[in-house]
């Protein structure tokens, strides 16, 4: 048992554990229950819980978001279309979100995967400065997809 005004933790029975907190009018709060014996502390219990939604708003704060940004092509997209959308996902890279860029194929030119298999892969070796390709070029329905994500930086 451990409290804020405790001179002497140690190991106590319930009863008196309970007894003391009572007397210091004071909540005997479970910290560890897995523990052998179980840990407590005295203690104000909503203090315990606000310090608690405290700690898991900061780590909930310092968590990443990832964010997907999605570029698209057709099988056919000329020069100028794919320089163009092509600084736009090195700004995305440099932003720190993650690239998906697809072909969209629409009635017959599915015929023409090919031509957006290299597209794509045009695509992530002209980005390999500022992102690595998680996902190599698939295809799923009527869309092949690729994954870049940013590199580390140093």
């Amino acid at each position: 048992m451990v409290g804020e005004n405790i001179e002497n933790p140690g190991v106590f029975r319930i009863q008196d554990a309970l007894r003391r907190a009572d007397e210091l009018e004071l909540d005997l709060v479970e910290i560890s229950p897995n523990a052998e014996p179980p840990v407590c502390r005295i203690t104000d219990f909503q203090k315990f819980l606000y310090e608690q939604k405290k700690k898991q708003k900061e780590l909930k704060a310092k968590a990443s978001k990832i964010i997907v940004k999605e570029i698209r092509f057709g099988p056919n997209t000329d020069d100028h279309d794919y320089n163009f959308k092509l600084k736009h996902a090195e700004k995305f890279l440099q932003e720190g979100a993650k690239v998906k860029a697809y072909v969209f194929f629409k009635g017959r030119s599915i015929l023409y995967n090919e031509q957006g298999e290299i597209l794509l892969l045009r695509f992530a070796n002209a980005l390999e400065e500022v992102g690595k390709v998680e996902q190599l070029p698939k295809l799923e329905g009527k869309r092949m997809t690729i994954f870049i994500s940013p590199k580390k930086k140093k």
